[in-house]
């Protein structure tokens, strides 16, 4: 097992399959937009304590917690929370203002450990501008209630963070973005490691091979 040390100058990433038994594959290399649409595209991400450390450190989990959009779990609290219109769900509308929930929702931005923080903001809102990154939103009278953000590539939706600031604006969230999938044609969404959250909604092991078939699907 090994970790690589990244040259900004050349855009490449070693095989995962040689990363630590935790998923850390490699550290340094940048934030920029070609690396992490190549990076996302072999299953790759970036996770670092900013408060902690600058390095990045680029992570690559040989086990993948996933749910396959056909498959997402609505309970019967949820269905009866959608079919009251208590809330409403855009898709795109204010990325921004997501991902800045994300942040700063429940103090994460203050905790040890904090990942979000400006340089990641500012990577993701460059991959949005280009396409490759979106939220969804979920509204309560005309105020954002919750949201998630994550990077689009192919029929793939990588998820990177969701926020609530009423209850089960996340879990919305997230079935609107499964259903949206499943309309056109997505394969997967990556939820990248295990919640007790994710889990009920759906989540589920598969090996990274495997994942990487379904993700390479054009």
């Amino acid at each position: 097992m090994a970790v690589w040390r990244l040259n900004k100058n050349v855009l490449a990433f070693p095989d995962p399959h040689y990363g630590d038994e935790d998923g850390l594959i490699a550290v340094g290399g940048d934030l920029s937009v070609d690396r992490l649409l190549l990076a996302y595209s072999n299953g790759i991400f970036p996770w670092y304590g900013f408060k902690e450390s600058e390095e990045i450190m680029w992570f690559c989990p040989m086990d993948r917690f996933v749910i396959f959009p056909e498959k997402v779990h609505v309970s019967h609290s949820m269905r009866t929370l959608i079919n009251h219109h208590t809330y409403d769900v855009t898709f795109n509308r204010n990325f921004d203002d997501v991902i800045e929930g994300c942040s700063r929702a429940d103090g994460r931005f203050k905790e040890k450990g904090a990942w979000l923080g400006s340089d990641m903001i500012a990577a993701y809102k460059r991959l949005h501008e280009q396409g490759f990154a979106a939220s969804v939103e979920v509204w309560k009278e005309g105020e954002l209630a919750g949201g998630l953000y994550g990077v689009t590539i192919g029929r793939s939706f990588f998820g990177e963070s969701m926020f609530s600031l009423q209850p089960s604006a996340s879990k919305l969230a997230l079935i609107f973005l499964a259903r949206l999938l499943q309309k056109y044609g997505g394969n997967l969404i990556d939820c990248q490691f295990e919640t007790p959250h994710l889990k009920s909604m759906g989540g589920e092991h598969i090996g990274y091979d495997e994942y990487m078939k379904i993700i390479s699907k054009e």
